[in-house]
């Protein structure tokens, strides 16, 4: 018998066929037991070491009905317990109340203590539905009472008016923005 004879027969099928078989079951078994990525270093600061963090963290609190209306988002998220905060690496925070309205607050940096968030470097409060931005180097958020204050300059844009200040503060829920010290601002007129 010649080889190609040989390779045509049900047997060679079957174990070519098994061959295969084994072959994708060893693919399969590396490509399962590898191990996930170790996490990150711990973080540490002048806070010291956390006594837990959390990676791709997402914490959302709820109202009296079970609707979410806050939301913190964070690539990490690190717990000192000497002081009780929680720090955050470019936290997102979404703000809700009871009409709807939404707000959206950034930084590169944040702290969470006692319902107090702090945002610092190129910190950014925006209600994305009623068209404008306040920007800052570190803003204050109280989110019991959504009260936001800033006591470093402030840029408020409501695009094409922009206002420049020393301080600003603004209650949220009420609609209510103050600036304060040295206020600048450009207003072009109306288009018609």
């Amino acid at each position: 018998m010649r080889a190609a004879e040989l390779l045509a027969t049900p047997l060679a099928r079957r174990l070519g066929l098994l061959v295969l078989l084994l072959a994708l079951g060893g693919v399969l078994v590396l490509l399962t037991e590898r191990e996930p990525a170790p996490p990150g270093p711990v973080p540490q600061d002048e806070a010291g070491e956390p006594d837990y963090y959390l990676e791709q963290a997402e914490l959302v609190r709820y109202d009296a009905e079970g609707f979410p209306h806050q939301r913190l988002s964070s690539p990490r998220l690190a717990h000192t317990p000497h002081d009780d905060v929680l720090r955050a690496q470019t936290p997102i925070s979404h703000l809700y109340d009871d009409e709807g309205r939404h707000w959206i607050a950034r930084g590169e940096q944040g702290t969470l203590a006692d319902r107090r968030l702090t945002l610092s470097g190129d910190a950014r409060l925006n209600a994305p539905d009623a068209g404008w931005q306040l920007s800052t180097q570190e803003l204050h958020l109280d989110t019991r009472t959504q009260y936001a204050w800033s006591d470093t300059p402030a840029r408020f844009e409501a695009p094409p008016q922009r206002t420049e200040a020393e301080r600003f503060e603004a209650w949220l829920e009420d609609g209510r923005l103050q600036l304060e010290g040295r206020v600048r601002g450009h207003h072009p007129p109306a288009q018609e």
